[in-house]
């Protein structure tokens, strides 16, 4: 008969999720559902009546890690429902701009994935902040690599966390001859460090697979050579930045997706029948406790072919360089092989830049009301706006981030694993759930009197 077992909050993410298991006698997963508990976020309310300039402003506050691709979509998407066609040099700067998110981003993914990997070659668990070699180097070459994705995201986007200067039209300025010496340098520094965690990050990948056993909850759990392997699709509009409407070839196609309720997809109510308060952190959900999947998910279920698909690192490399490597160490290695394409392609577009180079269209439409779409490869995966402007404002506009594609597929890549280990097959798809919402509440001199997690 089967159990329930709860995993609530999921950890070592951005955001909030939990993961409702149906498992048999011997702890195997027969059914996963793996949802976001954050709230719902409103961007797309919030995007109708205001200009096309505000709302790729608005939607880059749904992250703090992914800023410049929610930024890139948004913009793009109002350029595609505008017929905006941007210069070459804004472009360049957006190429830029990409490669340096998806460097610092894959970098901070090592740092969320290693607690669960162990050193090659032992039964040592890597503790990522530990002062001991060769972890110690690791966590320093880490660090290193994501203030160079930050600091070049910075001086090409005016901002390191939330850019300002992309603009619909290309981009508000160009960056000076020094700037780009600057950005060529960083990313020349970057390509030794990128190779070496590349190298590192693989064998220890390589090392977790074919091991026979991880510990969790003080006891040894069989790991399974199929750890996290699903039969669905996958879907990438580019190896490296995107595609749009506006394009001769699109490599999305607006016709192939259908988003359902999460009441059509997720578990319905269930009790927590088993426990164990040894799972870090903290123990999973008590037994007696009641999960309803069905009306906890805070998010619609995009599907592609009538079906989940997977995006992200290895969908990009199945689809655009035959990548066959399946399961949670195949996804985390495709990861680690995109480090050396991200800062090669930030060299190639600061080789090609024109500093002189215009950087803003000469003419931008107002929009008349037809629908226009950006499908950006964020480094967790296709990030899709969709948008509709007439005369200058946002009639309508659609997120469809990353880890919402992941949600389903991801869960059915949970069946056959033991639970103990179903949050490392969810750390594989380098989750990104959309960040809380905290309220604050400032008196009239602008002391913090209130505080609340909305949720």
């Amino acid at each position: 008969m089967s159990k329930v077992v709860e995993i609530s909050p999921t950890t070592r993410h951005e955001g909030h999720s939990k993961l409702v298991l149906k498992v048999n006698d011997e702890g195997i997963i027969e059914r996963g559902d793996w949802l976001s508990i954050t709230p719902v976020r409103g961007v797309e309310k919030l995007a109708i009546g205001k200009t096309y300039e505000q709302v790729p402003k608005i939607a880059s506050r749904v992250c703090g890690i992914c800023p410049i691709a929610h930024t890139l979509a948004a913009t793009e998407a109002m350029e595609a429902s505008m017929g905006v066609e941007i210069p070459d040099d804004a472009y360049l700067l957006r190429i830029i701009l990409q490669a340096a998110n998806r460097l610092h981003s894959h970098a901070l993914h090592d740092i969320l994935a290693l607690p669960d990997m162990y050193l090659p070659g032992t039964d040592t668990k890597i503790n990522p902040f530990t002062p001991e070699e060769p972890v110690r180097s690791v966590a320093k070459r880490i660090q290193t690599l994501r203030m160079i994705g930050q600091t070049i995201g910075e001086i090409v986007g005016g901002e390191a966390v939330h850019p300002s200067n992309p603009r619909v039209g290309g981009m508000y300025k160009n960056i000076t001859p020094r700037a780009k010496a600057k950005v060529y340098d960083l990313a020349k520094q970057a390509l030794p460090l990128a190779r070496a965690q590349m190298e590192f990050m693989i064998a220890v990948f390589e090392n977790y697979g074919k091991r026979d056993w991880a510990e969790m909850c003080g006891r040894e759990v069989a790991i399974p050579k199929d750890l996290g392997f699903h039969q669905q699709g996958y879907m990438a509009a580019d190896p490296m930045y995107g595609s749009s409407s506006l394009d001769e070839h699109p490599t999305w196609d607006p016709a192939r997706w259908l988003e359902v309720r999460p009441w059509d997809w997720y578990m319905g109510e269930e009790e927590i029948t088993m426990d164990d308060p040894a799972y870090p952190v903290g123990g999973t959900t008590k037994a007696g406790a009641k999960a309803w999947p069905q009306m906890q998910a805070c998010t619609g279920v995009p599907l592609y072919d009538g079906q989940p698909v997977e995006v992200g690192p290895r969908a990009r490399m199945s689809i655009f360089k035959n990548y066959d490597r399946k399961g949670a160490i195949g996804l985390n290695i495709a990861r680690e092989m995109e480090y050396m394409d991200s800062v090669y392609k930030m060299i190639e577009a600061a080789d090609a830049l024109n500093t002189s180079g215009s950087t803003v269209a000469d003419v931008i439409p107002q929009g008349d009301g037809e629908i226009g779409w950006a499908a950006n490869e964020a480094p967790r995966g296709c990030d899709v706006h969709l948008a509709k402007v007439r005369n200058g404002k946002v009639e309508w506009f659609s997120m469809l981030v990353p880890t919402t594609w992941n949600f389903p597929t991801c869960s059915r890549a949970l069946t056959g694993a033991p639970w103990e280990l179903a949050e490392v097959i969810v750390r594989a798809y380098d989750p990104c759930v959309s960040c809380a919402t905290h309220m604050i509440v400032l008196d009239e001199n602008n002391k913090l009197v209130a505080q609340k997690l909305l949720e």
